[in-house]
């Protein structure tokens, strides 16, 4: 215990620091209490404080090194002992002062989205959660420096000096990282893909078979009650039925069809796809008057408050079918089968629309894509333009679409000048609009075509407006004016901005109507706009949004 105590003394002994990576490293932590897009966690907070406090020093050792190597001046011993405990003492001030701050920066984030003041930041907490994580990321340096000092002095027997220091370093960089990602990063990710498998397998003591043989799952079903999954069961069983669609708008009302293929179904995404297809005809999908493809988030999860109020407005005479692809949470789909993502998609889409296509025009149902997040990436890449211009289906809903949707970004880059990059308009909004929880779909200039996409998005939601970039560069979408649902208080910081964003990202919270979560009865004005159900007034709807609140 007691060697331990004194490695980290050494560790984080002043003289053994660098003082220049000290000021640096004090700057960073200090922005990185400054407020984000959404309010954050204790953990989320100290551990993004962590990384940028390691991340300034990181670079003031660089810098004071690189003066080194340049034989710049620099003060004599005695001077530079002073000097450190003069950083030491103005670095401690700063780091008291903006934690004492940080309460009052995450609050500004909360009253935006209607949110309670925060019962307080602990500052203390935040403070050793930073430390914890900057000693770890500093012995994990020093470990590399030993690794990187070992092999170029191996290397200097056979090799000049220089040389062996370049070899050196690209040798310690590999091997870190084939450490990292190919033993740490692979194991983890097998062991939660197991996990998670398991999760869903699983068969919930809340839910039953269904008894009717229109509902997947049934004795009926080509789909066996254990292959829709954790996620489908719930999909395809807790929808709203007509008599409650029929009670709600006193119209008699159908039942809506939802067809879901859990990944244990069949082993390949295209078998699938084809078992998806042959259960939507054989609950008569097809003769429905709309059809929606769903593409559901990494662990095969569709958001209720997308679905149900869709059915309501169509009176129930609506189809839905869906696939899964992952057992996985969306951030890890994405890092570690985003291919296989697309290819299900794809396989989806190819199999339902090739039907679909081949039917007569005047028979078939009106044909919508949809997707949240990683379903709205997914369900962007799953067909090309050039397949379907000779015969569009007729609109997509992409809501919170991820920072890495290509159809997104060029939109976005190429919005009419003037409109703003968390609210573009493109081209009149006559084939792509944008929507949201301030603007609807129908607020521009131009008439709206046949073949219609739309974007429902907040510009608080970290995973729309995540982008490296900000690692060097002011994001547009933070210039002014600014949305309504960003904090005033934001500023945009190099490093440490991206690292606040990521915080965002991976652990950020909010209500909904705000960041990552969508609301129903935003969901509600973007079907309204895209599909333009028969028979509703503005009162109906009003009730409709109203019902959905409530229920979230």
């Amino acid at each position: 215990m007691g060697n331990s105590a004194n490695r980290l003394g050494k560790v984080l002994s002043l003289n053994r620091l660098s003082g220049a990576g000290l000021v640096l490293a004090t700057l960073f932590f200090a922005f990185s209490l400054t407020p984000s897009l959404v309010p954050r966690p204790l953990v989320a907070q100290g551990i993004v404080s962590g990384l940028s406090f390691a991340a300034g020093y990181a670079m003031g050792v660089v810098g004071h090194t690189l003066w080194r190597y340049l034989h710049l001046p620099e003060p004599n011993p005695t001077l530079e002992r002073y000097l450190k405990w003069l950083a030491a003492l103005v670095c401690l001030s700063i780091s008291i002062i903006f934690l004492w701050r940080a309460a009052e920066w995450q609050d500004s984030i909360r009253q935006l989205m209607d949110m309670p003041p925060a019962k307080g930041t602990r500052p203390l907490s935040i403070a050793l959660i930073a430390l914890g994580v900057f000693v770890f990321l500093r012995i994990l340096g020093l470990l590399f420096k030993r690794t990187f000092k070992l092999l170029s002095l191996k290397l200097t027997h056979i090799l000049p000096r220089r040389t062996a220091y370049v070899l050196g370093t690209i040798a310690s960089v590999a091997l870190f990282w084939m450490v990292i990602e190919g033993v740490v990063f692979t194991y983890a990710l097998k062991v939660a893909d197991r996990s998670y498998q398991e999760v869903d397998e699983l068969i919930q003591d809340d839910l039953d078979p269904p008894d009717d043989p229109m509902i997947p799952g049934s004795a009926d079903s080509l789909i066996s009650w254990e292959a829709l999954g954790s996620r489908g069961r719930r999909f395809v069983t807790n929808g709203p039925n007509g008599a409650e669609i029929g009670e709600f708008l006193g119209k008699k009302s159908l039942d809506p069809i939802r067809v879901y293929v859990g990944l244990n179904a069949a082993d390949t995404p295209t078998g699938r796809a084809q078992l998806a297809l042959e259960e939507l005809i054989r609950v008569g999908g097809f003769e429905r008057s709309m059809l929606v493809l769903a593409t559901p988030t990494g662990r095969g999860w569709i958001d209720p408050s997308s679905q149900d109020p869709v059915e309501y407005l169509h009176r129930g005479d609506i189809a839905t079918v869906a696939a899964q692809y992952s057992y996985l949470p969306s951030h890890l789909s994405l890092i570690s089968e985003a291919e296989y993502g697309v290819e299900n998609a794809r396989a989806l889409f190819t199999t339902i629309y090739n039907y679909w296509s081949a039917m007569p025009r005047d028979q078939r149902p009106k044909l919508y894509l949809f997707g949240l997040s990683l379903g709205a990436l997914n369900s962007d890449l799953s067909f090309d333009l050039y397949d379907i211009i000779n015969d569009p289906f007729h609109g997509a809903l992409w809501s919170g679409p991820p920072f890495r949707s290509d159809t997104w970004r060029n939109v976005t880059a190429n919005r009419a000048p003037g409109s703003h990059a968390w609210l573009p308009t493109f081209r009149n909004g006559d084939v792509v609009r944008f929507m949201n929880q301030y603007q609807g779909l129908d607020e521009t200039t131009g008439e709206w075509g046949d073949f219609r996409i739309a974007y429902l998005q907040y510009a608080s939601d970290p995973i729309v407006f995540f982008e490296p970039e900000a690692f060097w560069r002011e994001p547009e979408w933070m210039r002014e004016p600014r949305a309504p649902d960003v904090s005033p208080q934001l500023r945009w910081y190099p490093v440490v901005t991206m690292l606040q964003l990521l915080a965002d990202l991976a652990a950020g919270s909010a209500p909904p109507g705000f960041g990552h979560e969508i609301a129903a009865e935003h969901y509600i004005d973007a079907w309204v706009a895209l599909s333009e159900p028969p028979d509703w007034d503005e009162q109906a709807l009003q009730r409709l949004r109203d019902r959905f609140a409530r229920r979230q």
